[in-house]
């Protein structure tokens, strides 16, 4: 037993001995602050080293910060020149519809004029027509022959001035005839307008002194046109018409 005991001993407090460690308790508290500390001590070093790195390489935040100020500047100023662009150029494009407008009307008011132009050549010649002549009195002339197709199928619409030239002694009377030359499909047709029977038809009679204005219109068959005609002026009581006078249709 004492030989157990002493083999005991031998063993924990021996050359044998397992080898004890003595460390010193730290408190977790200190621990963490530690942690901390190089971890801010990591950091700063990091920053410290980007810094000098971005100094370095000639970049610093503040001139990159003035730099981007300077752009949002030069940004804002584009845009403002690009608006008033815009709008000079919506100007100029209103001045221009105002130039077309302004155009297209003096057109217009030239085409009118060289209307009323030929107009007053027309009125010329008839008022001249009018005054007392040397030749044979009461003879008659036809002026400003007109004649137009209708919106209507076959519907024909006239106008024509009669004058009675010379010292007009009296007053003319008669009638009036229209004889139209027709192409009807694959014919040619020619109609009387009014008939033979009908010759003193109200809208065809003729009566006065210095001139007469007539209008009217007169309808052929739908599928006809009218290629040309005669006109014809009688006077009351003679069989032959006293004028004829030949118009072609374009």
């Amino acid at each position: 037993m004492p030989m157990q005991l002493l083999k005991t001993l031998k063993r924990k407090f021996g050359i044998s001995a397992p080898r004890v460690a003595v460390r010193t308790h730290v408190p977790w508290y200190l621990r963490w602050l530690g942690i901390v500390a190089v971890g801010g001590l990591i950091f700063g070093t990091g920053w410290a080293t980007y810094d000098f790195g971005m100094e370095f390489a000639g970049f610093r935040r503040g001139e990159a910060d003035r730099a981007l100020t300077k752009l949002k500047e030069t940004v804002e100023n584009q845009q403002r020149e690009l608006s008033e662009l815009r709008a000079r150029a919506a100007n100029a494009e209103r001045q221009l519809q105002i130039e077309r407008a302004t155009y297209g009307d003096l057109a217009k008011q030239v085409k009118s004029l060289a209307g009323e132009n030929a107009t007053l050549k027309e009125d010329l010649a008839f008022f001249q027509s009018l005054m007392p002549a040397s030749g044979k009195d009461g003879a008659i002339t036809i002026n400003r022959f007109r004649l137009q197709q209708e919106a209507l199928p076959g519907e024909y619409s006239y106008r024509l001035l009669l004058v009675q030239t010379g010292q007009r002694v009296k007053e003319f009377q008669g009638s009036l005839q229209f004889v139209l030359n027709l192409q009807q499909n694959d014919r040619k047709v020619v109609l009387t307008l009014p008939p033979e029977q009908d010759k003193n038809a109200g809208e065809y009679r003729l009566n006065f002194k210095f001139f007469q204005r007539i209008e009217g219109t007169f309808k052929i068959p739908p599928d006809a046109v009218v290629k040309s005609l005669q006109v014809r002026v009688f006077e009351n009581g003679g069989n032959a018409p006293k004028l004829t006078q030949n118009v072609n249709i374009s």
